[in-house]
């Protein structure tokens, strides 16, 4: 059975990407300059100290993402659009985009192929889960695309990379989500972020 996993970077007091967030500065502002985001300086900066996450990162089989972090692009689909990775994005399988409006799958270059999902968050799971096999299903984010699995008891695995500087306010993880209890099975400090991943069980 393939295995639901959560890979964000968060800051210190938990937000996933900061206000204000507009096509020019997709993760808001999140203390970054321009295009240049805060939270995923140490997936740039620091690649080769990271490498064994950003490998992780890459290695599910079957990927689920919101409408907001595929792109701007927030009502009818009124003109192209393709994702913030160019030509090959980095997933290189299936991706399964929550919206409310229809639209024909869409592949790239390098395996990855968008399909938009109108009928759910449950949908888009079981769907991955078919594609997915035994491998793992990556939940991309955003926040609120990741808090809904994760107050539906569905996620597994939360691979948290933790970023030392706060924002006090932007789109928060855990928001809205009923208690979890999770169990640490993993911890790396870096230079410029903090890895952390939790099991998250079920309750008896």
């Amino acid at each position: 059975m393939s295995r639901v996993v959560v890979n964000q970077s968060v800051t210190a007091d938990g937000f996933a990407a900061g206000p204000d967030q507009t096509e020019d500065r997709p993760f808001g502002d999140d203390g970054g300059d321009g295009w240049g985001s805060r939270l995923h300086a140490w997936m740039f900066d620091d690649a080769d100290e990271n490498r064994a996450e950003l490998a992780q990162a890459s290695d599910a089989a079957a990927h689920i993402m919101g409408r907001n972090m595929f792109g701007p692009v927030r009502e009818e689909w009124d003109r192209p659009w393709n994702g913030w990775w160019g030509e090959d994005p980095p997933f290189h399988g299936p991706v399964y985009v929550l919206t409310h409006h229809p639209r024909e799958s869409q592949p790239m270059a390098g395996g990855t192929t968008y399909h938009f999902v109108t009928d759910g968050p449950a949908s888009a799971l079981a769907r991955a889960r078919d594609a997915a096999g035994d491998g793992d299903i990556c939940i991309q984010g955003g926040a609120q695309t990741i808090n809904q699995y994760l107050a539906a008891g569905l996620v597994d695995e939360l691979r948290l990379h933790i970023v030392p500087y706060t924002l006090g306010s932007g789109a928060r993880l855990f928001d809205g989500v009923p208690p979890l209890h999770l169990q640490q099975i993993h911890v790396r400090a870096a230079s410029s972020v903090l890895h952390v991943t939790y099991r998250v069980e079920r309750p008896r």
